[in-house]
């Protein structure tokens, strides 16, 4: 049993994470906003701002699972922030932080040179979310002092989808399955971060996720 942390545990994502998590039953502490903000009754639930959270908060948990999501213009550029918020929280701690990313930053090319966000036919409306869960990654990639892992979900991340249990998990370069999709559910991306949580194989390490 782990003792896990779910920050911005109220999300359509982070509800999801704290369901799973509870399910194979870890200890669940989750972080949340406001008091109006309900996650599952058998998780411990903290009314607290990601940004307002301390060393001290976040003491004794085995591991933090950052979920927070933003879509606007006003509330991009608080992503990568809150990253490295996180990060400087658990400086020096042997707390994993596991991080909801993104899938623009996925490579398109064996050199990595180029992703999915710099193909011509990205939609534009996409392109300050990708670059925001981007500049998440990147700094991650400097820490470290944290013991960071980033999970990079399908190419069509469906907030609905069914629960089915099934995927398959890829590296920093962008895949498909074998009907030519890349399409994961919340439900099944949560499977697999919680998965990660417990196997522990990408220490240090963004990949990916995809349906089966």
């Amino acid at each position: 049993m782990k003792n896990v942390a779910i920050v911005c545990a109220a999300g359509r994502e982070g509800k999801l994470l704290v369901d799973e998590a509870i399910s194979r039953g870890h200890c669940v502490t989750g972080f949340v906003r406001g008091a109006g903000e309900a996650v599952n009754p058998k998780a411990k639930t903290v009314i607290k701002d990601l940004f307002d959270l301390t060393k001290e908060d976040l003491l004794g948990f085995d591991a933090v699972i950052d979920a927070f999501g933003a879509w606007t213009a006003e509330t991009l550029p608080y992503l990568p922030k809150a990253a490295e918020h996180l990060c400087d929280c658990l400086s020096g701690s042997s707390a994993r932080l596991l991080v909801v990313g993104g899938a623009g930053s996925l490579y398109t090319n064996q050199e990595h040179t180029a992703c999915v966000a710099d193909a011509p036919d990205f939609p534009e409306i996409y392109k300050p979310v990708a670059a925001a869960h981007d500049a998440a990654l990147k700094l991650l990639r400097t820490r470290k002092d944290v013991k960071w892992t980033y999970l990079s979900p399908a190419g069509n991340f469906v907030a609905d989808g069914a629960r089915t249990g099934k995927y398959l998990l890829g590296g920093e370069e962008y895949f498909v399955n074998e009907k030519g999709v890349s399409e994961i559910s919340y439900a099944d991306y949560a499977i697999a971060m919680i998965d990660e949580l417990e196997k522990a194989e990408h220490i240090g390490q963004r990949f990916s996720v995809i349906g089966a």
